[in-house]
């Protein structure tokens, strides 16, 4: 969590560092071809989430996730696994989740906070995460295990990140810990 929080600070500097130019002229670095980066969950960070007291994982054994065959959908597709009985995630509110993640192709797994051993915390609704997440996690319920197949636009789009491709359909499996 404390790597995390570094790295977000550091991209907020990087970016209150870059202003605009009224120089017209593009440098050639400029327009250097992107490279991939790590794959956080975090796409924009908006807010800083007031940090919970500990949070311990759900307990549950890390899931085995059986990508369908066939095509991959066109559209968000939301999973309920098991039901919680808990507080419900809705906007505004802060989120804590166990998660793995795996490449719709070829079922890889690319990110999993039971690999870490530490739930991931995010404020639903404020952008810091994919729009996938955002979207397929509202409504969910704390105790409740959910499975997310997200197409590239509601992912990381035609940019890619980290280990997944540009364009890359791919499949979470999200266990909701607590809301705050």
């Amino acid at each position: 969590m404390t790597h995390r929080i570094a790295c977000l600070i550091a991209v907020a500097a990087v970016l209150s560092a870059c202003g605009g130019s009224d120089d017209k002229r593009e440098s050639a670095a400029a327009t250097a071809t992107p490279t991939a980066t790590p794959t956080p969950i975090i796409e924009k960070v908006r807010g800083n989430p007031t940090p919970m007291p500990e949070i311990t994982p759900s307990g549950k054994d890390e899931p085995e996730i059986k990508v369908p065959t066939g095509e991959p959908p066109a559209k968000l597709t939301i999973k309920d696994l098991d039901r919680g009985t808990g507080a419900e995630a809705v906007p505004g509110k802060t989120l804590a989740v166990d998660y793995k993640g795996v490449r719709f192709d070829d079922g890889e797994p690319f990110d999993s906070s039971w690999s870490t051993g530490q739930p991931f915390q995010f404020i639903l609704g404020a952008r810091q995460v994919i729009k996938g997440w955002e979207q397929g996690l509202e409504g969910m319920r704390v105790g409740g295990r959910r499975e997310l197949i997200i197409p590239p636009e509601l992912a990381y789009g035609d940019h890619g990140q980290g280990s997944i491709r540009p364009n890359e359909t791919i499949v979470f499996v999200v266990d909701l810990l607590d809301v705050r």
